[in-house]
């Protein structure tokens, strides 16, 4: 909801060619509390005030010489940027009522002034007005803070990868079918899959790791072995099953690297 000190400090400008509706007008709404009210008796001043000023709202007579209201409601919807026009048009005839609706007043009272009436429909224009501006502030934090989460989602996910890729000799991601979605290095050929298949693996433990994998295991530094070219050469490789919002299975990832120095240093000792 609105504060009503909210309401009674929004801006007005009253739009009258007649000196007399302007004086009235600026009475009632003094007399209501209103603190930010300014007139004008010329039409053609309407739209730069309002570049200036923003108003909340704007009380616009008719029929006046020169620049009807008619056409200062065209010129309005020009520099609004949302389309909103925050306008109440002041009419002695009702036949034109229905067509400034139509032009995008979003309101009308008749002359002469029902004090009341003309009070009642500001209030509600106003807090209508209030509100509309209050959910255009929301929707550009809101834009604002997905901006900048999923920015610093974007640097963390660099980063992620450029450690990855700085302490591991591959990484990779794979979907809950198996198929590979993202990786680095030879991943292929170092874990088997993604239909690559080096060969001279010992079975046994190539087995185990594929059978982590197929059953959604998380493991840390599995160290397997493979013979090539008469060489043996052992890794190392962690991974674990992601999981979406929902917990739904949505694939599996890891990082690994070729460990054989270090096996050798080991058995050297």
């Amino acid at each position: 909801m609105i504060d009503p000190s909210e309401i009674l400090g929004a801006g007005i400008l009253i739009v009258d060619d007649q000196q007399a509706n302007v004086m009235l007008l600026e009475q009632m709404l003094a007399n209501a509390g209103y603190t930010q009210v300014t007139s004008t008796m010329d039409p053609f001043a309407v739209c730069g005030l309002h570049r200036r000023h923003h108003y909340d709202l704007i009380l616009l007579d008719l029929q006046m010489p020169g620049m009807d209201g008619f056409a200062v409601l065209d010129a309005l919807k020009e520099i609004e940027p949302d389309g909103y026009v925050p306008v109440l048009v002041v009419t002695a005839q009702p036949n034109h009522k229905l067509r400034a609706l139509q032009a995008g007043a979003r309101d009308f009272v008749g002359k002469p002034f029902e004090l009341v009436e003309v009070q009642t429909r500001i209030r509600n224009l106003l807090e209508v007005r209030l509100l509309h501006r209050r959910l255009h502030r929301y929707n550009q934090q809101l834009e604002y803070t997905v901006l900048e989460r999923t920015a610093q989602l974007r640097a963390s996910e660099a980063r992620f990868q450029r450690l990855a890729e700085l302490s591991t000799d591959w990484y990779w991601e794979q979907d809950a079918d198996g198929k590979l979605t993202h990786w680095a290095g030879p991943v292929a050929d170092m874990v088997g899959i993604g239909g690559g298949d080096a060969g001279g693996w010992d079975i046994a433990e190539h087995a185990l790791l594929q059978s982590n994998i197929a059953e959604r295991k998380a493991f840390l530094d599995f160290v397997y072995s493979r013979t090539i070219g008469g060489a043996l050469q052992y890794l190392q490789v962690s991974g674990e099953p992601m999981f979406d919002g929902t917990g739904r299975f949505a694939g599996y990832r890891g990082v690994g690297r070729d460990v054989t120095a270090m096996a050798a240093m080991f058995t050297r000792k």
